[in-house]
């Protein structure tokens, strides 16, 4: 999955506008402009569609946990400069609040099954015997879910 792709499914999930998600971003100390943001989020073949960098994303992800759980003491965390699946899913999962039990209720309500062990796996450290890379497909599942539990209400009937 893009950068982009994440950032473009959030703003749909919790209904942000561009005022908010610039609002989330200098809350992890990035001043960005609304052309900025509206270009992240266009279509990739949009002629105006700008890739949004790891650094970007782990910025407003950093943002996204203080504007969703409150800004912590004392000196902000940097911004990952290599962004990887697990450190997006482990970002979400601190901003929403989630247990393991919530992240395994989210994925069976995008029709995905794990165990608590392979979750586990994902919230390792690298260099841990059972660390697992987490692959797109579980991060785009995780994601549908959110949008699911989170999401705007559509229309039933």
């Amino acid at each position: 999955m893009t950068n982009n792709d994440v950032l473009r499914r959030l703003r749909y999930t919790f209904d942000l506008n561009d005022k908010t998600m610039i609002n989330i971003f200098s809350q992890a100390e990035l001043t960005v402009s609304r052309e900025q943001v509206s270009n992240w989020l266009k279509k990739d073949d949009d002629a105006d569609y700008t890739n949004c960098s790891d650094v970007q994303l782990a910025t407003f992800l950093n943002g996204f946990i203080n504007d969703r759980r409150g800004k912590k003491e004392g000196e902000q965390p940097k911004p990952e400069k290599k962004l990887t699946n697990n450190i997006v899913f482990r970002k979400l999962k601190i901003a929403l609040d989630l247990r393991d039990e919530d992240i395994l209720e989210i994925l069976l309500l995008a029709d995905l099954r794990i165990s608590k062990h392979e979750l586990s796996a994902f919230f390792r450290r690298a260099d841990h015997k059972h660390f697992r890379q987490c692959k797109d497909q579980i991060l785009r599942n995780f994601l549908h879910g959110v949008q699911i539990m989170y999401g705007p209400e559509e229309e039933e009937e």
